[in-house]
C-alpha cells in the first residue's frame, strides 16, 4: 500500500542517495540526465507499487530502474565516446547484478560525499546551497526560495548556474583531498542546518514537521562528527542543536496535527534520550577555543530543554545567547529572535525597542516572520492598530496552513482572549 508518507520519503530521500549514487558512476557533466532517469524511476515505482506489492528492497529496485534508463539515454547519445562506453558497461553489469550490491551503506556514504563535492569553490556559496537542496536533499524550488529568503526566479538562475559550472568541472572531481574537505566544510555544515530546519518548522503546505528529514540530517551530521574531517568543535555543536531540537518534536503537535507553541506542549513528551545526546555534544563542542553560531543556538535550544516549565526559562541567558549569535553570524533574523526573548524577560515593549531602532532589510521586511513578531509584541503591548495590522499581514503571507493557524492562536493569546 502506497501513502503520501511513503510518497514523500521517496522522492526526498532515495532521489538524492540515487543522484549522488549515478553522479559518482558517470560523472556531473550528465547531472541532467541522471536527474530525469532518478526522476523516471521514482515515477514508475509509484505507477508499479500501487498496483503490486512493494519489493523487499526498495533502494535497490529504484537503482536498478533508474541505472537502466541512464544507461539507455547515454547509449543513445554518446555512442562513440570510448571512455563513457567503459563507464556504461561497468554501470550495466552492476545493474545487472543486483545481488552484488552493498546498497545501503553504499549511498551513506556517497550521499555526504557528494555534499562536499558539490560545495565545490569554483561554484558561488549561494548557488552551491541550491544545488544540493534541490538534487541531493530533495527540497523543491519554494521551499528553497523560503528557507534562504529569497524568489524562485532568483533560485531558478542560481541552480542553473551551479549546473552548468558542475558540469563544466573537468574532469569530474570525486576524489576530494583533505585540504578539499576542510575548505568545504562550512558549505556543506550550511546544507545540514538547512535541512534540519525545514525538517523542524516546514514551509511545505501538507507537512509542518517532516521528522525523517531532521533525522536524516542527525544522521549525516554523525557520519560527519566521526570523519576527522568533522570531529571539531563547530560541527559538535550542530550535532547538539539537531539532538536537542529533535528531543521537543514530538510534543509540537496535538492529536489532530495542529502546531502547539512552546507553552503549550506538554514537556513530560520531550525525549530525555534526545536531551542528554545533544548535552553530551554541546560539552564536546566547549573543547577549545572557536565559537560558532551553532554554538549559540545550541546553547538557546538547551536553556529551553533545562527549564522546568515555560515560566521558569532563564530568558536573560536566551538572550545573551542571541547577541553572541549576532556577533558570530551577523544577521537581522538573530535581531528578531533576540527582540522576542528580551520580550519574554522584560516586557513586549522592550522587545519593539530592539526592532525600532533598525531597519529591517527588505527581505525580512516581507517575510511573515517579521510581521508576526511585531504584531505579536504591539498586541501584548495593548497597541491594537498596530498589532492587527501586522497580525493580517503575518497570516497572508504565511508559507502554509498549519503556520497560519499557530499565528491566529498565538495572536488570539498576545490579546489576551482565552484568559
Amino acid at each position: 500500500m502506497i501513502n503520501n508518507e511513503l510518497v514523500d520519503h521517496l522522492f526526498r530521500h532515495e532521489y538524492g542517495k540515487l543522484v549522488s549514487l549515478l553522479s559518482h558512476r558517470v560523472g556531473m557533466r550528465h547531472i541532467e540526465m541522471i536527474e530525469d532517469a532518478v526522476q523516471f524511476a521514482l515515477t514508475t515505482a509509484l505507477d508499479n507499487w500501487i498496483r503490486e506489492q512493494i519489493p523487499k528492497n526498495p533502494s535497490a529496485w529504484l537503482f536498478r530502474v533508474a541505472s537502466n534508463k541512464l544507461v539507455s539515454e547515454l547509449r543513445s547519445e554518446t555512442r562513440h565516446n570510448e571512455l563513457l562506453q567503459d563507464n556504461l558497461e561497468q554501470l550495466s553489469r552492476r545493474a545487472a547484478e543486483p545481488s552484488q550490491f552493498h546498497l545501503p551503506n553504499e549511498l551513506e556514504d556517497e550521499m555526504l560525499r557528494m555534499l562536499f563535492i558539490c560545495c565545490d569553490h569554483k561554484v558561488p556559496i549561494e548557488s552551491q546551497l541550491i544545488f544540493a537542496l534541490k538534487s541531493l536533499c530533495g527540497f523543491s524550488i519554494s521551499e528553497i526560495a523560503i528557507r534562504l529568503f529569497s524568489s524562485e526566479a532568483n533560485i531558478y538562475k542560481r541552480l542553473s548556474r551551479a549546473r552548468n559550472t558542475l558540469k563544466k568541472i573537468s574532469p569530474p572531481s570525486f576524489e576530494l583531498s583533505n585540504s578539499d574537505y576542510i575548505k568545504r566544510l562550512p558549505s556543506v555544515t550550511r546544507i545540514l542546518y538547512l535541512m534540519f530546519t525545514e525538517g523542524h518548522l516546514s514551509s511545505n503546505v501538507d507537512f509542518a514537521i517532516r521528522k525523517d528529514l531532521c533525522e536524516e540530517a542527525i544522521r549525516l551530521t554523525l557520519i560527519l562528527v566521526n570523519h576527522s574531517v568533522g570531529d571539531n568543535p563547530e560541527c559538535h555543536a550542530l550535532l547538539s542543536l539537531m539532538f536537542l531540537n529533535l528531543s521537543r518534536m514530538s510534543a509540537r503537535e496535538d492529536m489532530s496535527g495542529a502546531l502547539l507553541l512552546l507553552e503549550e506542549q506538554n514537556r513530560e513528551l520531550w525525549d530525555r534520550g534526545c536531551i542528554e545526546h545533544g548535552l553530551y555534544w554541546l560539552a564536546k563542542s566547549a573543547d577549545g577555543q572557536h565559537f560558532s553560531r551553532y554554538h549559540a543556538e545550541a546553547g538557546v535550544a538547551a536553556e529551553h530543554c533545562l527549564a522546568s516549565s515555560y515560566k521558569k526559562t532563564n530568558w536573560e541567558r536566551i538572550v545573551d545567547c542571541y547577541l553572541l549569535l549576532e556577533q558570530s553570524a551577523p544577521s537581522a533574523l538573530h535581531q528578531l529572535n533576540r527582540a522576542i526573548a528580551i520580550a519574554e524577560w522584560k516586557g513586549p515593549q522592550a522587545g519593539l525597542e530592539v526592532l525600532q531602532a533598525n531597519t529591517p532589510p527588505s527581505w525580512l521586511a516581507s517575510n511573515y516572520l517579521w510581521s508576526a513578531v511585531l504584531a505579536d509584541l504591539h498586541l501584548r503591548a495593548r497597541e491594537y492598530q498596530l498589532g492587527e495590522y501586522y497580525s493580517i499581514e503575518a497570516i497572508h503571507s504565511a508559507p502554509s496552513q498549519q503556520i497560519c493557524d499557530l499565528l491566529k492562536r498565538r495572536f488570539a493569546k498576545s490579546r489576551g482572549e482565552g484568559q
